[in-house]
């Protein structure tokens, strides 16, 4: 059969990242406005009688054993809730920073689930194919259908889509790779003895402007003991907060990788353009968030 098109596979971008405390599973429940950025790994999908992977594009590199590879672990997570669940061979272009705070791998295990979705016709809602997102890991759900939601629990709990505005932004990874249990290990949060009922969502203004202030009065609670493992990551966000026409920049998930917002597509255009000529080994690009 013909190769299906490529999927899209968008940079997760968490705006805002509460830490509410450490379960006695060890998991850490938090509260998240995540977002999707305009720039994305590429998946493409041709059926066949095994599952297969290959890895290509500039950043495969760093994207570790293929055999621990999201994408697999969430087509077997599938395969083992879905009787006869047809597979096929995975093609995954690398291009965004791995290990960076992006949700990458998430996003190209969603991806995968998407592909096998539509190749098997099961529906977007199947609660299989949510239990396959959750056992592959904490950020597969929010990707699954990669629109603006809040996150809470371990990432389990979602929101409806949020329409929120777009936001001219610029991501910036000083190509250091940050493990996500070594930041929460640091940040050492205190532990639940019970799990608390959900609270209301506080969702977020839609315009531009009220949305921006709403996050400036919200953190990452990650940023500082990432910091401490990795500096440089203090060195981008000094320099994010340079650029003219800056909103607001903070690190995104655990790092470490941050962003700064802007009012204006131009204005993150230039600014992008500005950073890789300062800081030519940096991972420097202008993107929509939204």
């Amino acid at each position: 059969m013909p190769a299906a098109r490529a999927e899209r596979a968008p940079a997760k971008v968490n705006l805002t990242l509460r830490v509410i405390g450490r379960r006695a599973d060890g998991y850490h429940e938090i509260e998240s406005l995540v977002v999707f950025a305009s720039l994305a790994d590429a998946l493409a999908f041709t059926p066949g009688r095994s599952l297969v992977l290959a890895v290509r594009g500039p950043t495969a590199p760093s994207a570790g054993d293929i055999a621990d590879n999201l994408v697999l672990k969430a087509a077997r997570a599938l395969a083992e809730r879905v009787e006869g669940l047809r597979l096929g061979r995975f093609i995954l272009s690398k291009r965004l920073p791995v290990a960076a705070g992006l949700g990458g791998g998430s996003a190209d295990a969603a991806a995968a689930l998407r592909h096998l979705a539509r190749h098997n016709r099961l529906a977007l809602d199947d609660p299989r194919l949510a239990a396959a997102a959750r056992a592959t890991g904490a950020d597969v759900p929010v990707c699954l259908d990669p629109r603006p939601r809040l996150m809470r629990g371990v990432g389990e709990i979602l929101s409806a889509p949020i329409g929120l505005s777009r936001l001219p932004a610029v991501l910036v990874n000083p190509r250091m790779a940050v493990p996500t249990k070594d930041v929460f290990a640091r940040l050492a949060a205190p532990r639940i003895v019970r799990l608390l009922p959900n609270e209301p969502h506080d969702f977020p203004p839609v315009d531009r402007a009220a949305l921006i202030s709403y996050l400036r009065d919200r953190t990452n609670d990650l940023e500082a003991p990432a910091i401490a493992l990795t500096p440089v990551i203090a060195d981008v966000l000094a320099a994010l907060k340079r650029l003219a026409g800056v909103r607001l920049a903070r690190m995104s998930g655990s790092g470490a990788t941050c962003f700064a917002l802007f009012d204006q597509v131009k204005a993150a255009a230039a600014a992008a353009l500005t950073l890789r000529a300062q800081y030519p080994d940096w991972w420097v690009r202008a993107a929509m968030l939204g």
